[in-house]
């Protein structure tokens, strides 16, 4: 699992997956969303921008990124 430390409130699910580097662009984390790859806290997340926030579970594939 992956911990990522939050700086600030939120951080928009498509720089998540920049950030931590599970794609290699903002236009790869897009098509991954849009088809449904990316659950948030055990549900699918088609929301590009969806504000992750302390708490929350991402899962894309075998990663799964903890938010602190």
């Amino acid at each position: 699992m992956i911990q990522f430390k939050l700086e600030g409130e939120f951080i928009p699910l498509i720089q998540l997956l920049k950030a931590t580097g599970l794609v290699g662009s903002g236009g790869d984390a897009q098509t991954v969303v849009e088809d449904g790859l990316v659950k948030t806290n055990g549900e699918v997340e088609f929301r590009k921008r969806y504000k992750v926030r302390v708490g929350d579970i991402i899962t894309f594939g075998e990663n799964k990124i903890e938010i602190i």
